[in-house]
């Protein structure tokens, strides 16, 4: 499946004859792709066999199998990007207004948590215990991902609140109760919201390194911080912690 996704980008080198390939063809392809680094390794991969075929079978010489020059670090990756963390200010103007929109709320959320928006997105109610103060994330982009998240007490209101908001299974929904995707999110609710407090700079991954920050300027142990936010160097298939873990983990990013 990763060489077919990666032979879908390359429509616009696919009728040229190989030994007319350069390698700003390929840097053009990387760089048009859009996509994030793994779909890039793989291409890049693609590319190494493509040319090592080449020059095994005398179809190019050894010279022009230029594929380790490629650069993927940046490309069309779109989490090549900057993350930038929200300011004291910024948390601090969106504490005053949070109450304008039960969305201003999920930025709040995200900070306080350090839950990928797509984790947030996939959240259902049956895997949130308020009571316990934590929730369990099911769906991730990494295995370290799938683990048990600590509720602050801050933001235990708006978790609260969106249990009770509606019958969605989802925790958090659209203005009509559905399930929110993540482009649907990006599109009618993070950029309107950003748009409208003068902070368009930011995107939803920006709060996940906010969290991260925040429990580190509160010298909070690394180990908890990778348990809390699943970072992937944990280095685990599943994340599910003891009752005592969750105590501890709460106590941590109620310190932030």
């Amino acid at each position: 499946k990763g060489y077919k996704a990666a032979w879908k980008l390359c429509k616009s080198i696919r009728n040229m004859r190989f030994t007319d390939l350069k390698l700003d063809h390929l840097q053009k392809v990387v760089d048009e792709s859009g996509k994030h680094t793994p779909t890039l390794k793989k291409l890049k991969s693609l590319f190494k066999s493509l040319f090592e075929y080449a020059v095994i079978h005398g179809i190019i010489p050894p010279e022009k199998n230029t594929v380790r020059y490629l650069d993927i670090s940046q490309g069309g990756n779109p989490d090549s990007r900057q993350h930038i963390p929200f300011t004291k200010a910024e948390i601090s103007h969106l504490w005053k207004v949070h109450e304008q929109s039960e969305y201003y709320d999920i930025v709040l959320m995200l900070i306080y948590s350090g839950v990928r928006i797509s984790e947030l997105l996939n959240l259902k109610k049956e895997d949130v215990h308020l009571s316990e103060r934590w929730f369990f994330v099911r769906q991730s982009k990494t295995n370290a991902g799938i683990r048990s998240v600590p509720i602050a007490k801050k933001v235990l209101p708006f978790f609260t609140y969106w249990m009770n908001k509606n019958d969605c299974e989802y925790l958090v929904s659209t203005t009509d109760g559905k399930h929110i995707t993540y482009r649907n999110y990006i599109d009618s609710y993070w950029k309107p919201v950003m748009k409208t407090l003068d902070m368009e700079k930011h995107m939803p991954h920006d709060t996940r390194h906010t969290c991260i920050s925040m429990m580190t300027a509160e010298k909070i142990d690394e180990r908890f911080i990778q348990k809390i936010v699943g970072h992937k160097g944990q280095n685990v298939t599943q994340q599910v912690y003891t009752h005592l873990e969750i105590e501890e983990l709460i106590q941590e990013i109620d310190k932030i």
